[in-house]
């Protein structure tokens, strides 16, 4: 993270006893560290925020083009289903215009009874 070497932690530690003092010294590591672990906790915190979002998106994401293929498909079936709708009524206007007009039958098939 801060790229700091073995010489440089030695370095800090002489000048952190000479400054401080050996009395106070443990105490002083002991209040840093507890300073340090609250930050790293704050931004696991902050980074655990941001992950949720952005699956809660991602699920948001999905559900919309799953809404939109359920839309599609619907009116797929909706276009369909009035296509075969205009077939079978075309196809009883064409059966009840014979009767009416006394069209001949097809060849193989009786002619309705008058």
């Amino acid at each position: 993270m801060f790229d700091i070497g073995f010489t440089e932690l030695v370095i800090i530690a002489v000048v952190s006893l000479l400054v401080i003092g050996p009395e106070k010294l443990p105490g002083t590591i002991r209040t840093a560290s507890a300073w340090l672990h609250r930050i790293k906790r704050g931004f696991n915190d902050i980074r655990h925020e941001v992950e949720q979002e952005l699956h809660n998106d991602a699920v948001l994401q999905e559900l919309r083009k799953t809404r939109d293929e359920i839309k599609t498909g619907v009116a797929k079936a909706q276009r369909e289903l009035e296509d075969d709708v205009a077939t079978v009524t075309g196809s009883a206007d064409e059966a009840s215009g014979d009767k009416k007009t006394g069209a001949e039958p097809a060849p193989g098939q009786e002619s309705p009874p008058q």
